[in-house]
Formats: structure tokens, sequence, C-alpha cells
């Protein structure tokens, strides 16, 4: 079972930012989008999630994906997560599940939420206020708020992006665990290639809105698709686990 992608696309007035994406991304594995900036990572996460209008058919199993399974089966987290809020942390993650939300706290869930904020360290900080912690803590806690929420579809822009190297790690090690134990439908956009290549069991890679490759992450990363997707030479190696290495060497003027 996947989830299905057929000619999505995307325009902001006269602009087309997404032309006819193609793909389809597994169940229990991670799916990285990478591409420069521009390239419409972060607007096709935002039409999958159906924040963004879009021309196009998406389904699982091949069920249509309606916008009302968007809104009850797919968890986004945009890259953007310093909006202030008079919310504790607490109070942010259990809002991940809104839903099943009622006048008073089903018994346990209070327990739950303190639990999954544990898997990143964060239950000393589960009274604070959001305006009160770090950029990077704030990113944390809106991660455990999709991951706290069980979504058939995670869709991530730029988890790690305001995290130090062992948070980095922890946040991928965990988003694998998740989308192996659970099946869940992992989608993440990522700027580190090396990482992608680590974490990520496909990669797709876009340009100017248009999909060059997608498949293993020795299929993606090699250097003529850096080359179009980044303007970069670039050499590629493998590593010990026979997965690529990417170093920069010059960008193409």
């Amino acid at each position: 079972m996947s989830l299905q992608i057929e000619n999505l696309s995307v325009a902001y007035g006269k602009s087309q930012v997404i032309r006819a994406f193609n793909d389809h991304w597994p169940e229990g594995q991670i799916t990285a989008l990478i591409g420069c900036n521009g390239a419409g990572k972060s607007t096709l996460l935002r039409a999958l999630a159906g924040l963004a209008t879009m021309q196009g058919s998406l389904s699982i199993a091949e069920q249509p994906l309606t916008p009302e399974d968007q809104r009850s089966q797919v968890a986004y987290m945009p890259q953007d997560t310093s909006a202030q809020s008079s919310l504790t942390v607490l109070e942010v993650v259990l809002l991940g599940r809104l839903g099943s939300l009622g006048l008073r706290l089903p018994p346990g869930i209070a327990d739950e939420a303190m639990a999954a904020l544990d898997t990143f360290g964060l239950t000393a900080l589960h009274a604070r206020q959001l305006d009160e912690i770090s950029g990077g803590q704030r990113q944390l806690v809106f991660l455990t708020q999709a991951l706290f929420r069980q979504p058939r579809v995670l869709l991530l822009d730029e988890p790690t992006a305001a995290l130090d190297l062992r948070h980095q790690l922890l946040v991928l090690d965990r988003l694998q665990r998740v989308s192996r134990e659970n099946g869940t439908i992992v989608g993440v956009a990522m700027h580190d290639l090396n990482l992608a290549a680590q974490y990520a069991d496909r990669i797709a890679g876009l340009h100017n809105g248009e999909r060059i490759a997608s498949g293993l992450a020795t299929e993606v990363l090699t250097p003529d698709n850096l080359r179009t997707m980044y303007g970069i030479d670039a050499k590629v190696t493998l590593d010990a686990q026979k997965l690529p290495q990417v170093l920069p060497l010059r960008a193409i003027e």
C-alpha cells in the first residue's frame, strides 16, 4: 500500500510551482524530498496536506484521498514553527488529537502525551509556555504533536533544520521507527543529502517544480542529478553500507 500521487500540479496565480508531479510513497517507509531552495518541496507537502489548491489526484490503496481524509489522516508540520502562543508544551501536544478530545480529557491521554514528550527529553518543559522555549525545542514540540496524532500520512518540512546534531539523529531515528512499527507513510523535505541517504528508504528530487528522479538513494544521488537539481559539481562515493555520500566540489556558474 502506498500514497499514489498522480499529475499533481500547483499554481500561485500565473506561476506554476509544481508541474505534473507523479510518485508513490510506500507505507512503513520514509520518502525524502530534496532540491534547492524554491524547487517546490514545501508547496508539494502543503498540497498533500490539503493546504494548497492543487490539480491531480491522491489515493491510498486505490482509494481516493478526499479533503476530509486529508484532515483526519494526514499530519503536517511546517518548516516555520515560530508562531507565538501562550499554550503550554503539554497543551500543544494534546492538540494533536483535537478531533478526539471533548470537554474533558479522556483518562490517560495526558500520561500518553507526557510519554511522547519524554521521547525527545521534553518532559521537564511540559508546563512551560511555547513562547518561553528555544526555537529548536519548539520544533521538537510540534514534531511530538504530529507523532502524537498517530496519522496515516506524516508530512514534515525540514524537521531537523533548527536542531543540533544529536537531536537531528534522534528525530530521524524516531521517524524511522514510527514508520516501520506503525506502517506510517512519511514524507520529509530535507537539505542534508547524506542524512537523507542514511535514513530515507526512497528519495524524490525536485527542480523547478518537476520531479527529476525518484527511487533509492543510489539512483537519485548521482553527479548528473545533483548538477541538474542544485547547479553543483559533486563527488559521490559509497560508504561501508553501500549508501551514497555526497561531497560538493563547486557551484556551476
